[in-house]
């Protein structure tokens, strides 16, 4: 595992990498989490004795990797928490998906539902909650049949940019679980995350890059 990639700290949050499959919080596997990576840097950045409070107020899947921010405080996470709700944040995705869009820009809206075994699936405005994300082309290999799109999303859905490009037939490379299953890693990384900071009351904004391994070898990045 490599050292904890650290964006921005101060006393209030602080913002990483999450590397590729990591938990973003433990869990019954008993894995390496990134919520127990940034409390040990934590704890010995600053030489601080027994436990030291972080609070996790947003996730990405355990295959995805990218930004995130996590909390320092409790108030602090109250605040994030708050903001997420309000829907102040933005949240800007690189992925590699199967096959050429029709369209090279669109919004795409659904419903959808999460069965018992954590897969989402699309459905109807009674039995599912409404998703919405925005996309763009940004480059296509049509040798290998792939493009890379960037994705504002503009609702946290489970397993939402998966299952909408899934669903039309363009499954994002690599996604195991909705895609193709080649033991490839998934082509889905969170690229730009901006929100108000929880004290200073700034925007704040911070971008990270995939490794170029896999299907992300195919652009430039």
């Amino acid at each position: 595992m490599k050292p904890l990639k650290v964006y921005y700290e101060d006393n209030h949050i602080i913002v990483v990498e999450k590397p590729c499959n990591v938990l973003s919080q433990a869990d019954a596997t008993g894995d390496i989490d990134l919520l127990s990576m940034v409390k040990e840097y934590i704890k010995e950045q600053y030489h601080k004795p027994g436990n030291v409070y972080v609070g996790l107020v947003h996730r990405l899947d355990r295959p995805v990797g990218g930004v995130m921010v996590f909390a320092r405080t409790s108030k602090a996470a109250s605040r994030l928490s708050e903001s997420i709700r309000k829907d102040q944040w933005q949240k800007t995705y690189l992925a590699v998906v199967d096959g050429i869009l029709e369209s090279k820009k669109a919004i795409l809206e659904d419903y959808l539902g999460k069965d018992d075994n954590g897969n989402a699936f699309v459905t109807d405005r009674a039995h599912g909650k409404l998703a919405r994300l925005s996309y763009e082309v940004l480059q296509e290999d049509l040798k290998m049949k792939k493009t890379l799109v960037k994705i504002a999303l503009e609702s946290g859905r489970h397993h939402q940019i998966r299952i909408q490009f899934a669903s039309r037939n363009h499954p994002l490379c690599g996604d195991q679980r909705y895609g193709k299953k080649d033991g490839r890693q998934i082509c889905l990384h969170c690229h730009q995350l901006s929100f108000i900071h929880p004290v200073k009351k700034e925007r704040m904004t911070f971008t990270s890059y995939p490794d170029p391994k896999d299907d992300w070898t195919l652009f430039t990045l």
